[in-house]
């Protein structure tokens, strides 16, 4: 985020990157967007997440990899023969 650390001292609201096209603005509670720009930058940030887009990075757990067997014990999958 781009921050002006001077805006405080001049009684200014601090300037921020939108999150989708970096345009600098005010972060003010008189817009109703932020930490967006418009609607139109908060939509395309929705519209990323509800395709997967974006990813949170976790590790693994016991519970992943237990969950993945279970659904595969009620398949065929483990009869089948190997080529």
């Amino acid at each position: 985020m781009a921050n002006n650390p001077n805006s405080r001292s001049q009684g200014k609201k601090p300037l921020v990157a939108c999150p989708c096209c970096k345009k600098e603005q005010e972060w003010s509670s008189e817009n109703p967007f932020r930490p967006f720009c418009s609607e139109r930058c908060k939509m395309i940030d929705l519209g990323a997440w509800a395709a997967e887009e974006y990813q949170i990075a976790a590790e693994p757990s016991v519970d992943d990899y237990s969950s993945s067997f279970e659904d595969a014990e009620g398949s065929d999958y483990l009869d089948r023969p190997l080529h």
